[in-house]
């Protein structure tokens, strides 16, 4: 009867017992649990995972990405060993912790030591409640015990590794480490840790740069307390203790500030570029030191990149990102300005293409007028008959307009688009102005355009964005692009620079409102722009003495020049005496005799031929006898007077057939062979 009666009691208190625990079952189910999307900051990388620049979020606190796998674990352990301990072992809330809290204020008459566990501190940070009412501590409770049912026990610490305040406007380890210690929080010192340990319980009166004091005496006590649990060795508490606090605030990395602005309107959290860090300080402290001496309004821009990938390692949009005197904040990598003389590369390219000339051929430099317009010369001075390489080389406006009246403004302008670098043309309609730089063409895109040249005339889309190559197509035949590249490497370097490795070509806007100069080596082109934003004149701006030499120490920076490539197989290696008779000296249009104007018969432009590997069979009409024929700018068949010709098949794909008459006029059709 009294074993029965025992039975009996002790099944009504297990009934008691798991009554209670289904009551509080689903008290903690009917938790309404805070929001666990923590908002950080926009952070941009380098191509190597360096920060380049972070924003802060919209409360204005720096509070950047954070978790357990990019924390340093010695710290993670030293956090656990000293604000909960049993955090691993707990289901959110200490009780052993809590009562030996209260035990200790009871004897003492104050709070000696806390009883909230890690969970309840991300708990009140997630809520963003107080820590003294008994009421707040009882709805923590509740939050941590519900975290624990519905979260890892790593999703915990990550979370308290993003909220943990840390002073001011710090929030999170890896705002705190970057301001204190100017790093990241993958490896900290014992003396940094014990510092971040301590700095969350009272994040105010132990900011290390305000209070050093009270921040000394807290990381001792932490490194105490660690040291007593043999956490620490006493060589690592000895040196620990005795290492200097941070005494300042270190900004958070602003780099490249332009180009993240633009990425951030459009891209995640966390950006990836192909930036180089190293490389990003270097541009900018170069861009500083180039406007020493400068008027106040002047400013500069530089981009780099990698014309093999398209990849952009360096932009610098302004040497001074705040400042309104130069209009610091506009992004001169983006502004289209006049190109000046840097696109007269391109129309000789386009001539080299279209048989009209190569780099040996006499051009006129005599005045000369085209129709209402007559441009002049830089130095107003006329050299008679000159190279292309020489009409290169010292920049001369009168040959290349007279190379672009028989080109045509609209292939240039066409080309240009197929290179990634349109034009804005002011009006619409280019005219032969374009070839002075009578357009509007961005360093980004100006510098695209060479890049495809030092890349053989294919057009390279420059990127900031990993794994962002388009489609290449081809604007300049392989073997023309050697011939600037050849032409460009030649011209005179600036003083004290080693000359025959940059192909560069300056250029001066009119008005002295652009200083321009872009170069290529055989893996790199730069691009470095000067002038006022507002497009008003700087007088006694010129490219070659202002952005030539900032373009060459540009290249200091990036280490050994890469040899340009050697000539391809089809390039003509030959001196002016040895070159077919109509490319000896170019023909300007309206300058002889109007004949009939030669026209290829057959094969029709833009037809697809399938000869089965034979040769192409071209006729002409029209025209004057002997004729010169080439196949994409090489001549095959010289002084002919045959109307029918045979011209080889290099291979599957575009074929350019020119044929040049005896008055000098030509004709020529593109097509594609199967």
């Amino acid at each position: 009867m009294i074993r029965a009666r025992h039975l009996f009691g002790l099944a009504c208190l297990l009934f008691v017992a798991a009554t209670a625990r289904d009551g509080f079952d689903a008290w903690i189910a009917r938790t309404s649990l805070p929001s666990l999307a923590v908002e950080t900051g926009v952070e941009v990388r380098d191509r190597n995972g360096e920060l380049l620049r972070a924003y802060q979020v919209e409360d204005g606190r720096w509070r950047l990405d954070a978790s357990l796998a990019t924390t340093d674990p010695r710290f993670v352990e030293m956090l656990i060993r000293y604000e909960d301990k049993r955090f691993y072992q707990h289901s959110g809330v200490d009780l052993i912790a809590m009562l030996r809290a209260i035990g200790q204020a009871v004897r003492h008459g104050e709070v000696i030591s806390g009883g909230s566990t890690l969970t309840m501190q991300v708990a009140r940070l997630l809520e963003d409640s107080g820590t003294g009412a008994w009421r707040g501590k009882l709805r923590q409770m509740r939050v941590a015990w519900a975290l624990e049912r519905a979260l890892s026990k790593t999703r915990i610490l990550d979370l308290y590794l993003q909220r943990a305040p840390y002073g001011g406007n710090l929030e999170g380890i890896t705002a705190a480490t970057r301001a204190y210690f100017g790093k990241p929080p993958r490896r900290l010192t014992q003396a940094e840790a014990a510092l971040l340990v301590a700095l969350p319980q009272s994040p105010e009166t132990r900011r290390p740069d305000r209070f050093p004091e009270t921040t000394q005496a807290a990381r001792t006590r932490v490194l105490q307390r660690l040291a007593k649990a043999d956490v620490l060795t006493e060589e690592e508490f000895e040196s620990a203790v005795s290492a200097p606090l941070p005494t300042t605030r270190r900004p958070v990395p602003q780099l490249a500030p332009h180009l993240a602005d633009r990425l951030r309107e459009e891209g995640p959290r966390r950006i990836e570029t192909t930036l180089d860090r190293n490389l990003q300080i270097d541009m900018e402290r170069l861009a500083k030191s180039a406007l020493r001496g400068l008027p106040d309004q002047v400013s500069t821009a530089i981009l780099v990149a990698d014309h093999r990938t398209g990849e952009v390692l360096a932009s610098v949009g302004s040497a001074t990102y705040s400042n309104t005197r130069n209009a610091g904040f506009v992004d001169m990598t983006q502004a289209p300005r006049s190109p000046g003389s840097t696109l007269k590369p391109l129309v000789y390219g386009l001539g080299f293409d279209r048989g009209l000339a190569h780099p040996e051929t006499l051009i006129s430099d005599r005045p000369r007028q085209f129709g209402t317009y007559a441009p002049q010369n830089f130095d107003g001075a006329f050299r008679g008959d000159v190279s292309v390489r020489e009409a290169l080389h010292m920049s001369l406006n009168l040959p290349v307009v007279s190379m672009l009246d028989v080109i045509g403004p609209a292939v240039l302008v066409e080309r240009m688009k197929a290179a990634n670098a349109a034009p804005v043309i002011p009006g619409g309609k280019a005219g032969l102005a374009v070839a002075l730089g009578g357009a509007g063409v961005s360093l980004e895109n100006l510098v695209g355009l060479y890049a495809g040249i030092a890349a053989g005339g294919a057009s390279v889309r420059l990127s900031p964005l990993p794994g962002d190559a388009p489609v290449s197509q081809r604007f300049l035949s392989q073997r023309s692009a050697w011939y600037l590249s050849d032409i460009l490497r030649d011209v005179p370097p600036p003083p004290n620079a080693r000359a025959g490795q940059i192909a560069f070509k300056t250029g001066t806007s009119y008005g002295h409102r652009d200083a321009w100069a872009i170069g290529f080596d055989g893996a790199h082109v730069v691009g470095v722009w000067m002038g006022r934003p507002d497009g008003t004149p700087v007088p006694g701006a010129f490219g070659g003495d202002l952005a030539a030499p900032i373009l060459f120490e540009a290249f200091g920076h990036l280490g050994d020049v890469t040899p340009l490539p050697p000539a391809p197989q089809d390039a003509l290696m030959v001196g002016r005496s040895d070159l077919p008779e109509p490319l000896k000296t170019f023909r300007e249009k309206g300058l002889f005799a109007a004949t009939t104007q030669p026209q290829l018969a057959f094969p029709p432009d833009g037809a697809q031929v399938d000869t089965g590997g034979a040769p192409v069979v071209a006729r002409i009409r029209d025209g004057h006898a002997p004729f010169t024929w080439l196949a994409d700018g090489v001549p095959v068949v010289v002084k002919s007077h045959d109307r029918e010709q045979e011209i080889a098949i290099p291979g599957r794909g575009y074929l350019t057939i020119t044929v040049i008459d005896s008055a000098g006029q030509s004709t020529r059709t593109r097509i594609f062979v199967n």
